[in-house]
């Protein structure tokens, strides 16, 4: 079985769509994972309050966890958001995004927590997504926002990242701005010709930051 074509390809970055259990084996090699898997809490068919995301079509991405053993034995390193929601192996170095004053007390997690393969101690970001307007431009009812993907990839060494639930593309496009080669899986079209339409800004954003040769 030969890989598929690519969704979508630019300059450092490749977006396939479909299984990422069914195009990992033929991948080759990766320096490393970074992703944000379905929790399997049923996201996909939620309403988040007054956000974008109430607007948002429903459906089934997110019914059920996936099963991430064949992406830990990839053994690269890997950040894994959502630790809490998987058999994981224990580790030191977990991850914690503090969302900040504009999460206490309501009926949103306060924080997520990522697990990461490092042998390190814990470490936290403190930011909040509401006053940074980070969601202002949500396309995926759990997008991270690209500065938490930029802090995961911190944690992680190499050229070429992973994500195999490439969702909206939150990852790629922190690549993307960080100068790292990216390929991402995401199975659910709708949201690859989302993030595959990120990818292409962001490599167009960065084009026009760099200088001329």
């Amino acid at each position: 079985m030969s890989l598929p074509n690519p969704y979508a390809q630019g300059k450092g970055w490749t977006l396939y769509h479909g299984d990422c259990l069914a195009i990992l084996p033929m991948l080759g090699k990766v320096d490393a994972v970074v992703t944000d898997p379905p929790y399997g809490i049923g996201a996909g068919r939620m309403s988040f309050g007054k956000w974008r995301t109430s607007c948002m079509r429903k459906s089934s991405w997110d019914d059920s966890a996936p099963d991430l053993s064949p992406i830990i034995d990839l053994g690269v390193p890997t950040v894994v958001w959502g630790m809490n929601y998987f058999a994981l192996p224990l580790t030191r170095g977990y991850l914690v995004w503090d969302k900040g004053a504009g999460f206490k007390g309501r009926d949103f997690a306060e924080c997520e927590l990522a697990w990461c393969s490092a042998d390190m101690n814990a470490r936290v970001l403190s930011r909040d997504p509401l006053a940074r307007r980070d969601y202002v431009n949500k396309e995926h009812p759990t997008q991270k926002p690209v500065a938490v993907m930029e802090w995961s990839l911190s944690f992680v060494d190499g050229e070429t990242v992973l994500d195999p639930y490439a969702g909206s593309g939150t990852t790629g496009v922190a690549c993307i701005k960080t100068g790292r080669t990216f390929i991402g899986i995401e199975i659910d079209e709708t949201y690859c010709e989302i993030a595959a339409k990120r990818l292409r800004r962001a490599e167009a954003d960065r084009g026009e930051l760099l200088p001329m040769a």
